[in-house]
């Protein structure tokens, strides 16, 4: 019997979930999301943002999709999207923003943040540059909270690139596929509401948190929201069967259930974090969220990996490699104390 601890999507959906699905399974409804049940997640979500009807809630199903859609909807044919090297964008979408039609300019950088320091330097390298209408234009910033490397954005961080864009017309975006581990973080200094008045856009994740598929966009941009129900039909998201979504999210978000698993998730993380360094295993990044990445001696991953599943990172030196470990809303008590149980057996 394999743990497998490599992602946080390796389960289908949280019960409530799927009972809400079967229960109203034969309800009859109107199709690409206009029906009551996406009316009312995307009350529950506009009241989660701090309230306000001038927020747009779209539902999509998968973060590829949702995220070529919103940078569809937001460059010009001759502008680019940046983000920090190690973004989603740049690395694990089969350079889906390339083939359709726009390029990910990235940044270097060590924990997988963007900064607004990088980010005013790379617009003025362009707007500097004699020669600037030869090159794609910057107009748009792609973060992720939390990043792909597990680090959370404090609030003054992400006030001051909000603030960077704000002054030079840069559309910023959001990418919140893992935002409940975010945000539920104890070393997180932000709500909700504190991130959906400080950005053009953003999602709210469900592929990983617990739905069997699902993203939340919340445009606050009206401009950007401008016929983005075309953009969203063109490129093939906009699904007929639209109910499944809100039916899905409505539930999850009913009596904070989506943030109760996030912070389990988070918490279990931690102990395992723990248990590694105690072990004398460092971090590859320095990370509170439900992504952890220990450097193991190579001779401790074999034995681990006969029980446990972990996703192969990086190879630090020849004899060390750091994985990624995932905790999830489905993960239990049991599988985190065995892994801690066998841990402690290795010399």
């Amino acid at each position: 019997f394999m743990i497998r601890l490599e992602c946080d999507y390796a389960e289908g959906a949280h019960p409530r979930v799927l009972r809400r699905l079967t229960d109203t399974n034969f309800d009859q409804t109107v199709g690409y999301g206009e029906d009551t049940f996406c009316d009312k997640a995307r009350a529950q979500v506009r009241a989660l943002c701090g309230g306000g009807e001038d927020l747009s809630v779209h539902f999509l199903v998968g973060g590829t999709q949702v995220n070529t859609t919103v940078i569809a909807a937001a460059l010009r044919p001759h502008q680019g999207v940046i983000a920090a090297h190690t973004g989603h964008i740049n690395v694990h979408e089969t350079g889906a923003i390339e083939a359709t039609g726009h390029k990910v300019l990235p940044i270097p950088s060590e924990d997988g943040k963007l900064t607004a320091a990088a980010i005013l330097a790379l617009w003025r390298a362009h707007w500097t540059d004699a020669t600037h209408e030869h090159m794609v234009q910057p107009a748009m910033v792609y973060l992720s909270q939390p990043t792909e490397n597990g680090t959370l954005y404090s609030l003054e961080e992400l006030d001051a690139i909000w603030q960077v864009c704000q002054s030079k017309g840069l559309t910023l975006y959001i990418d919140g596929a893992r935002l409940g581990y975010g945000l539920m973080s104890k070393a997180c200094d932000m709500t909700l509401p504190d991130l959906a008045i400080r950005c053009d856009a953003f999602t709210i994740g469900g592929t990983k948190q617990g739905l069997l598929f699902g993203e939340a966009l919340v445009i606050r941009n009206r401009a950007l929201n401008r016929d983005f129900r075309y953009l969203i039909k063109q490129r093939g998201g906009l699904l007929a069967k639209g109910r499944l979504l809100g039916v899905q999210f409505s539930a999850i978000l009913e009596e904070e259930l989506y943030f109760t698993l996030s912070r389990q998730a988070d918490e279990f993380a931690m102990k395992i974090r723990r248990a590694f360094e105690a072990k004398g295993c460092p971090m590859l990044y320095d990370s509170y969220t439900n992504q952890q990445y220990p450097i193991l001696p190579d001779k401790l991953l074999h034995e681990l990996e006969r029980e446990f599943a972990f996703a192969f990172w990086c190879k630090t030196d020849e004899t060390h490699t750091a994985v990624r470990i995932c905790t999830s809303w489905a993960t239990t008590q049991r599988a985190v104390d065995t892994l801690l149980r066998r841990l402690k057996q290795f010399a």
